[in-house]
């Protein structure tokens, strides 16, 4: 358990606070369409559920939702969308992976490069930076007592977890993601969002107010990219430090 803001922890409490900044009916739409490549049913797909319900809890329309899942099963109006993960740097040499549905990659690879110029960072290129970051389930469930969550949670066979404001992060095997769910729901933990996620195995400090505002603002401007589906760096930002850039 770290006591610093890492991104992974920042991103889940902005993502319930704020209903996930960015997040337009495109991107989810987007998402949705690439999972349902794998089938139309949610209840076995289970990458589908998880979009789905990610939608839902950010107020999609269902029939916003039922067209998304049209689109990328094969049915009426079918798009040809796809997965591409792009991998760069950013300010003080933090690594960052931004994960994205896509039906043109020329205009994604164009807007996710022109985000990483303007704010101090770098395209890279295919596992340029991959290495440094492992899959892993994310669930946030809210919790009054977090002591007694974090229990619960080990319990429900999360390998890790992290504790937010009124709210608990929870680490999964990527196979034991929808199990632990599960297992939480029975004990009254009802998921908030839960998610794959990268990792990172190890994380860079930063202590420096200008990296940290560079280093949010990029982060900001990838989460607002309709393309971007997911956005994972190893920076890990002390709350104090956090705290001061929240309030400017």
């Amino acid at each position: 358990m770290s006591g610093h803001s890492k991104w992974a922890s920042i991103k889940h409490q902005k993502g319930i606070k704020d209903a996930r900044r960015g997040a337009s009916f495109t991107k989810f739409a987007a998402l949705i369409s690439v999972a349902a490549r794998g089938g139309a049913d949610p209840s076995t797909n289970f990458k589908l559920r998880l979009a789905v319900d990610l939608a839902r809890k950010s107020a999609v329309p269902n029939a916003n939702i039922e067209r998304a899942i049209k689109r990328g099963s094969g049915g009426e109006g079918s798009a040809n969308f796809e997965e591409v993960m792009y991998e760069g740097y950013g300010p003080g040499g933090t690594a960052i992976m931004v994960e994205t549905a896509t039906d043109n990659r020329n205009r994604t690879g164009a807007e996710v490069r022109a985000a990483f110029t303007k704010h101090g960072g770098n395209l890279g290129t295919s596992g340029s930076v991959a290495y440094q970051f492992t899959q892993r389930g994310a669930i946030v469930v809210p919790a009054k007592d977090l002591d007694q969550a974090t229990m619960d949670a080990i319990e429900a066979g999360a390998e890790d977890v992290e504790e937010g404001e009124g709210q608990l992060l929870v680490y999964t095997k990527p196979t034991d993601l929808d199990l632990v769910r599960k297992a939480l729901a029975e004990v009254g933990y009802e998921a908030q969002k839960a998610e794959l996620s990268w990792e990172p195995n190890t994380t860079v400090e930063v202590v420096d107010e200008a990296t940290a505002r560079k280093i949010m603002k990029l982060m900001d401007a990838m989460e607002e990219l309709d393309d971007v589906t997911g956005t994972y760096s190893n920076f890990d930002i002390a709350p104090e430090l956090m705290d001061i850039l929240e309030a400017s």
